[in-house]
């Protein structure tokens, strides 16, 4: 079953002034299947926070319809089971860092039994236990993220949904984050996140979207959408005759040398293969193939490069 279903979402931003009208989402459909981390993209103003108010209510579609954990969004019941990390949240900074998770936890409807060990569970899972008693005024904004994220998580949700949660942190909290996100996701939670961080999102993203203008323009696994079609990697051992590069030369294949790599850009899978008929029949070893792969980062900016140039 899908944790999030959207279909045909749009949202028009109407102020007063009729030249000031926005069109934030243009008929969004995506699913989010149960246990997955998925990575919603784009640039900025693409839509992708608006997107996630629509799917807590917090903003109202103008079309189009959704489901969050088999309910209609909006669902009492479904809201419990969620947990939400905005883009720079505030909290009261007279409180300390415990008491904001025991005020977000009663709000939740955590009992009062197991709120405190609650507190102390989600403080030393982000790595915030000896900052506790800290009052919020004192706390860095990786720290402030650290707390936002574990008063995402107090409520135990099914779903748990953040906006930029590794925004501010230093490199290893970025790896703490991720870890322990991989973490939720071995426990069968599921993950919806924004990010900037396209390193990151390649490092533990099961899926991601990519929203340009309010419109979805890719979606899929991070190894589908990263993979360029038709160019390998081809690892031999021995030297290419020079036989062999006129022949390619005279039939235009693409073949570049890399040290011990060949770099090949073909027009399909049989040309792969002749070359590697090629290769044997002049006794060279093949040591291994691999298709070539762009960084999510690359591949991002291609498309919204090409979006944009459209």
């Amino acid at each position: 079953m899908p944790i999030i279903e959207a279909e045909g979402i749009t949202k028009i931003f109407s102020p007063r002034r009729k030249s000031a009208v926005v069109t934030a989402l243009s008929e969004l459909s995506l699913d989010v299947r149960e246990g997955e981390i998925f990575g919603l993209l784009g640039p900025n103003g693409a839509g992708k926070t608006t997107f996630i108010k629509v799917l807590l209510q917090i903003v109202f579609p103008t079309a189009g319809t959704a489901r969050m954990l088999g309910a209609p969004i909006g669902h009492p019941g479904t809201k419990a089971r969620v947990g939400y990390l905005p883009e720079n949240h505030r909290y009261p900074d007279f409180l300390t860092g415990a008491q904001v998770l025991r005020y977000f936890g009663k709000l939740s409807g955590v009992e009062s039994a197991t709120l405190q060990q609650r507190v102390d569970d989600r403080l030393r899972l982000v790595g915030m236990q000896d900052w506790h008693k800290t009052k919020i005024r004192k706390y860095s904004k990786g720290m402030m993220q650290r707390i936002g994220l574990a008063q995402a998580l107090i409520n135990d949700p099914q779903l748990v949904i953040l906006d930029e949660p590794t925004d501010g942190v230093d490199p290893l909290g970025r790896k703490e984050i991720r870890d322990l996100l991989m973490r939720l996701r071995d426990q069968g939670k599921t993950v919806f996140l924004n990010s900037h961080l396209l390193s990151e999102v390649e490092l533990i993203c099961d899926r991601v979207a990519i929203l340009n203008k309010g419109s979805l323009i890719r979606m899929g696994s991070v190894k589908e959408l990263t993979m360029q079609e038709n160019v390998y990697h081809v690892q031999i051992d021995g030297s290419v005759p020079q036989e062999l590069w006129m022949q390619w030369e005279a039939t235009r294949v693409g073949v570049q040398q890399d040290g011990a790599t060949l770099v090949l850009s073909l027009g399909d899978l049989r040309d792969l293969n002749a070359v590697i008929d090629q290769l044997r029949s002049h006794g060279i070893l093949i040591t291994g193939i691999s298709q070539k792969r762009q960084s999510l980062e690359d591949m991002f900016i291609d498309v919204i490069s090409r979006e944009g140039n459209a």
